[in-house]
């Protein structure tokens, strides 16, 4: 699911939370179970690489982005996690197999409003 703000953002809905890109800040607001929705704010100039793995229909993929001087969070093999990063991983998010194409478009617009090396 894909929405576009008046000012031409865009937002993902997620597991447990949402992304939206102005076309500078990546937003991720997240809300853990018994814990205070927290919000992350990244300078789409700042992401070094984004990773996409798309949901299926009986496991969630996840949006991540990647930053300098950080490395990927790793994915969890566990059974529930379907192989994704952590929930506390303040950059990514989970999706749903709902949410790929959207999720791909936002991936899109972050990769274009990177600068070019």
């Amino acid at each position: 699911m894909t929405t576009y703000s008046s000012g031409g953002g865009m937002d993902v809905k997620g597991v447990q939370g949402s992304i939206s890109f102005d076309g500078e800040w990546i937003t991720i607001r997240k809300k853990e179970v018994g814990q205070q929705a927290r919000e992350f704010k990244i300078r789409a100039a700042d992401v070094t690489g984004t990773r996409l793995k798309p949901g299926t229909r009986l496991f969630h993929g996840y949006v991540q982005f990647v930053l300098p001087g950080s490395a990927p969070a790793a994915e969890s093999k566990s059974l529930l996690t379907g192989g994704r990063p952590p929930q506390s991983d303040p950059h990514s998010l989970s999706i749903r197999h709902s949410a790929n194409d959207a999720a791909a478009k936002l991936v899109a617009a972050v990769e274009q409003a990177r600068p070019t090396q």
